[in-house]
């Protein structure tokens, strides 16, 4: 094959050996993946409904939440070098495969037109530049990165992870210092206590849905320790210092975005290159996983999905901002569940092992996995408790019941078809 027609991003097949990538350059795309500006909303949320102690706890208990269920899926795609569209495949059939692609792709492209309206309306109040013309620029940037691959989101988050840790840890140092120091923050008493439930809801549902494509990138990782371990730890560190920052910037000024506190700090440059930085790391990790969702459905290359998926997302991105956020947030119980079908059908049903992906037939539609996805979506809006976790737990279980009942019920009518084949 001639080297110009090689897909690069491995959109239809699995990544190969020799495009595998080591520790750290997997540790940083990781990292950058989870250094989200809405985990910083979430963060202040908890830091002004909960004791600084409770806050420790809650990020601890959902990002474990988080690890194990992102490092489940994170071991399954090193091992098949797989994305998450094509992994469901296996479970959901080919056919199956394309609504939760579509469900995935479509939410990837949502909050990518948020994340550029999120940039583009607090540079424009402090900067006066248009606010359509920063949407514009910001967009085609962000698209470029995506387009160009996993090396280009490398070397991407390469630059962005240490420059938002260094910039937005000096901020949240000053914020503290406003407060009285780490003592007086210690001591911190909301005035209006949220429940413990609903703090780990909080935590674990700010990132759970982008944790569903995490094979999208750690398909890539050498080994499936490098993947499942710089996995953990890009949601420990990454998402932690996202909510601390969050947090500590909530009190000490009502504001939770570490960009708009920098503002108030009257560090205006290193606000708008943090607030860029980070939604460009999310972003093009959005956009490059909406491309391949919608890879697996029109069996287009990725490079070319991502260019039409980019302008989609800055066309709309204003009116995705102002109307979309509550819909993107519904629409984000319906993606958990899709993991963890993944999962029990890797883990359960395939005992960890599945057939090469070259050589596999694959059923249409698998109708027990799309039927435990709308119970599991049903469990995770309505059901009491935790949502993600009910989501989780109750689409797993359901899974491997209906596939154990469904592989009995075939089996029996294949004994009786022997037996009516035997007495004639």
């Amino acid at each position: 094959m001639n080297k110009k027609e090689v897909d690069l991003d491995f959109s239809l097949q699995a990544v190969p050996a020799t495009n595998r990538n080591g520790f750290w350059r997997m540790l940083v795309v990781m990292l950058g993946y989870t250094f989200f500006s809405a985990s910083m909303l979430s963060g202040g949320t908890l830091g002004l409904g909960l004791s600084i102690t409770q806050f420790i706890w809650i990020v601890l208990a959902g990002n474990v939440i988080l690890g194990a269920y992102t490092g489940a899926l994170a071991f399954i795609a090193a091992k098949t070098g797989l994305s998450t569209h094509l992994l469901t495949r296996y479970a959901f059939g080919e056919k199956g495969s394309y609504l939760s692609s579509f469900l995935l792709s479509a939410t990837q492209v949502g909050w990518f037109g948020v994340g550029v309206a999120m940039f583009a309306v607090p540079v424009q109040k402090v900067t006066g530049i248009d606010t359509y013309l920063l949407i514009v620029v910001a967009g085609l940037m962000m698209t470029c990165t995506a387009f160009f691959g996993m090396k280009a989101l490398a070397i991407l988050s390469f630059i962005a992870v240490p420059s938002i840790v260094a910039l937005g840890g000096f901020s949240a140092l000053d914020a503290v210092n406003s407060l009285g120091g780490f003592q007086a923050l210690m001591q911190y008493q909301p005035t209006e206590k949220i429940g413990l439930a609903a703090a780990l809801t909080i935590c674990v549902g700010s990132f759970i849905s982008g944790g569903t494509v995490t094979p999208d990138f750690t398909r890539f990782a050498k080994t499936k320790r490098t993947g499942v371990i710089t996995t953990i730890i890009a949601f420990f560190i990454g998402n932690s210092l996202m909510f601390s920052f969050g947090a500590i910037g909530a009190i000490a000024t009502g504001l939770s975005d570490i960009s708009e506190v920098m503002f108030l700090q009257g560090l205006i440059i290193p606000a708008v290159i943090v607030l860029g930085l980070n939604i460009w790391t999310t972003n093009d990790n959005a956009i490059y996983t909406s491309g391949l969702g919608i890879s697996n459905i029109t069996k287009i290359k990725k490079s070319k999905v991502v260019i039409f998926n980019g302008i989609i997302g800055t066309i709309l991105a204003m009116w995705l901002y102002n109307n979309f956020v509550g819909f993107l947030t519904i629409l984000g119980s319906a993606l958990p569940p899709i993991g963890a079908i993944i999962i029990a059908d890797f883990f359960i049903l395939n005992r960890g092992n599945y057939n090469n992906f070259e050589k596999m037939k694959f059923k249409a539609v698998n109708w027990s996995a799309m039927a435990a996805w709308a119970i599991g979506t049903v469990l995770a809006m309505f059901a009491p408790g935790i949502p993600p976790l009910n989501g989780l737990i109750g689409t797993g279980i359901v899974y491997v019941v209906l596939a154990i009942l469904v592989k009995k019920v075939s089996e029996t009518k294949a004994t009786s078809k022997m037996k009516k084949v035997t007495e004639a």
